[in-house]
């Protein structure tokens, strides 16, 4: 199925990285769902400026019902079910390295939080996904992880773990849904410059980061929001359970 043809479901498609892939999307002339919790105003912005293409929709990621709320509400709007699902919302975290929870500090409700933000996010927007997708025999699914999990150069204990149990969810989901033609696959960045996220990290950081990478820069969030659209094009038919890196070849996968 063409990007053109599909109804995306972006979740914390309001800002930040998010919102780079909904606008990604809406240039590829592909009809969307932007998710989000608190960002209304910039996601209502987002409606009024392409009224035919996006409908938002508020919704807590880790709530099950809201969830399913929002998938039946999108079918209705658009007349036709949600096809494709990017799994983007990121709850309650901040990229400052001084401000990390350390070993001495780190509790398990750390740990809890996180997961639930990754891993009972994913499920939740899947579980909803699949009775249509089944029946079309169609479906994308995209999870977005680290890098920092083949590479922890700031132990972000909660947020690294969180994204690690999400890559072995991302391989086993595939491996049943590979028969119903969905495909799942992560897209996996490093420090993106610049995100609501990645605002409390020191210039200097960012500097070290691009002279590390074979293409001397830090990767932005439009340039990985274009990765997303490989895996939602018919080029990566035959391609599922895979973790793409995407940050300038720092990190090999």
């Amino acid at each position: 199925m063409q990007i053109k043809d599909q109804i995306v479901l972006i979740t914390g498609g309001a800002r930040g990285l998010g919102l780079a892939i909904s606008k990604a999307l809406l240039r590829e002339k592909a009809r969307i769902v932007v998710n989000y919790l608190s960002s209304e105003q910039s996601a209502k912005q987002l409606e009024q400026e392409y009224p035919e293409q996006v409908f938002c929709a508020q919704a807590d990621v880790t709530n099950a019902d809201q969830i399913k709320a929002l998938f039946i509400a999108a079918k209705q709007h658009f007349g036709s079910p949600i096809s494709a699902v990017v799994n983007n919302a990121l709850v309650h975290f901040e990229f400052n390295g001084d401000a990390r929870p350390d070993l001495t500090s780190l509790t398990a409700e750390h740990l809890q939080s996180q997961f639930n933000g990754a891993v009972q996010a994913a499920l939740n927007t899947t579980q909803a996904a699949l009775e249509d997708m089944k029946k079309q025999q169609f479906g994308r699914i995209i999870n977005i992880g680290t890098n920092l999990v083949q590479n922890p150069v700031v132990p972000y204990h909660d947020y690294t773990a969180a994204k690690a149990a999400l890559l072995a969810f991302t391989r086993t989901s595939a491996h049943e849904l590979g028969q119903y033609g969905i495909n799942v696959n992560m897209l996996s960045g490093g420090l993106l410059q610049t995100t609501d996220a990645s605002k409390a990290t020191p210039d200097a950081v960012f500097d070290l980061i691009a002279a590390s990478t074979p293409l001397r820069r830090v990767t932005t969030p439009e340039e990985f929001a274009d990765a997303v659209l490989m895996f939602l094009s018919p080029f990566s038919r035959a391609v599922t359970g895979q973790n793409l890196i995407v940050d300038g070849g720092l990190v090999k996968g």
